[in-house]
C-alpha cells in the first residue's frame, strides 16, 4: 500500500499536519520523520536527517512512499544565527527530496514556501508574480524552493506544489525560531505571567494565520487536481494581518491585566522587509482557498487552549 512521508513531523506544522493526514487516511500509511530518536507514537515514525539522501531513500523504499510533505527547515531568525545548518537543511535537504522524487518516481511532493521570499523591494499586497528580494537565508532558500519546483516540474514532470505560508499561530508545538514567533509567545506570556516583551515595534503589521487554516491550506492544495493549479509552490494564502498593538488590545478583551512592553531586536529588520498582507486571489480561484478563523476567533481560541495547556 502506498504511503505518505512527512519530514519535520515534530515541528510546529508537522506535529499537527501528521495527525490530520492520519485522520484522512489509514493511520499506518502516514509516516512521520524528524531528527528525534523517538517521537509520534500514534503511527509509524522514523528518525531521519533530510541532509542524508541515503537515509531518505531507505525510508521511502521501506514504506513504499509515493507522497512527501517536506516540512523540515530552519526558520528565518534561527537561520541567521546558524547559517551553515540552515544551508544544509534548507538547500541540501530540499535537493535530496527532489532528486529522490525524480529517481524513485514519487507521485507528489508538497513543500511550503513562505512570505520570507518577499523583501524591501516587493510591492505592497504582492501577488504570485512579483519582485522577490529576501533578506534572510531562509527567504533565499524558499525562493530556490519555488524555482526548483518549477524546474523539476518542467524538466522531470514531477508534481511539486505548495503555498507561501505567513506567520503561523498555534498552541500545540511552539515555533522554532521564526520572525513571527511573538504572535505565539504573547499568548503564553499573557496567560502565564500577565506580561510579554515583544521583540518588534507595536506598529509592525504582518500576515498571519491560525494553525487549523494552515493545515487546511496544505491539505487542500495537495488534494487539488493538478490541472486546476496555475502555480506550483508560490500560491499566496491570506488569513489575518495585525500589529502587536492590535493583538494586545484583543488579548485584553479576555485578560484585561495583560501588560506588554516592546524591545525591538534584530528581527525587526526582517519583519520590516515583509509586506503587510498578500493577494491570494489565485488560491481562492484555483482551489477554493477560504480561511475559517478571523482575528477575534483566533485570539479567543488560542487563549482557551493555552490556558488549558498550562493547567
Amino acid at each position: 500500500m502506498p504511503s505518505t512521508l512527512v519530514t519535520g513531523a515534530a515541528g510546529q506544522i508537522g506535529s499537527e499536519l501528521t495527525p490530520r493526514l492520519r485522520e484522512r487516511h489509514d493511520r499506518r500509511s502516514v509516516v512521520g520523520s524528524d531528527l528525534h530518536e523517538e517521537c509520534d507514537v500514534s503511527g509509524p515514525y522514523e528518525s531521519v536527517d533530510v541532509t542524508d539522501r541515503q537515509q531518505l531513500r531507505q525510508v521511502i523504499r521501506e514504506y513504499n512512499v509515493d507522497t512527501v510533505f517536506h516540512l523540515a527547515a530552519i526558520l528565518s531568525a534561527t537561520g541567521e544565527k546558524r547559517p551553515d545548518a540552515a544551508y544544509r537543511v534548507n538547500f541540501d535537504g530540499l535537493r535530496n527530496v527532489l532528486e529522490l522524487g525524480r529517481e524513485l518516481g514519487l507521485e507528489k511532493v508538497i513543500v511550503p514556501s513562505s512570505i520570507a521570499v518577499f523583501g524591501p523591494d516587493t510591492p505592497p499586497e504582492p501577488a504570485e508574480s512579483t519582485i522577490l528580494s529576501p533578506t534572510t537565508l531562509y527567504g533565499i532558500s524558499k525562493v530556490m524552493t519555488e524555482l526548483m519546483a518549477d524546474y523539476y516540474g518542467r524538466r522531470y514532470d514531477l508534481d511539486i506544489r505548495g503555498v507561501r505560508l505567513p506567520g503561523i499561530i498555534s498552541h500545540g508545538t511552539l515555533p522554532g525560531g521564526g520572525t513571527t514567533d511573538y504572535a505565539v509567545e504573547a499568548f503564553y506570556g499573557a496567560v502565564r505571567q500577565g506580561e510579554y516583551k515583544y521583540f518588534v515595534r507595536p506598529d509592525t503589521k504582518l500576515p498571519m494565520m491560525y494553525m487549523p487554516d494552515a493545515i487546511d491550506a496544505l491539505v487542500s492544495v495537495a488534494s487539488s487536481d493538478l490541472s486546476d493549479l496555475q502555480h506550483q509552490c508560490e500560491y499566496n494564502v491570506g488569513a489575518l494581518s495585525f500589529t502587536p498593538r492590535e493583538l494586545t488590545a484583543e488579548i485584553r478583551n479576555h485578560l484585561p491585566e495583560f501588560e506588554p512592553t516592546y524591545e525591538p531586536d534584530e528581527r525587526q529588520a526582517i519583519a520590516d522587509s515583509w509586506p503587510d498582507t498578500v493577494d491570494d486571489t489565485a488560491a481562492r480561484r484555483d482551489w477554493g482557498w477560504d480561511p475559517e478563523y478571523g482575528f477575534a476567533a483566533m485570539v479567543s481560541d488560542m487563549i482557551d487552549n493555552v490556558a488549558s495547556d498550562l493547567r
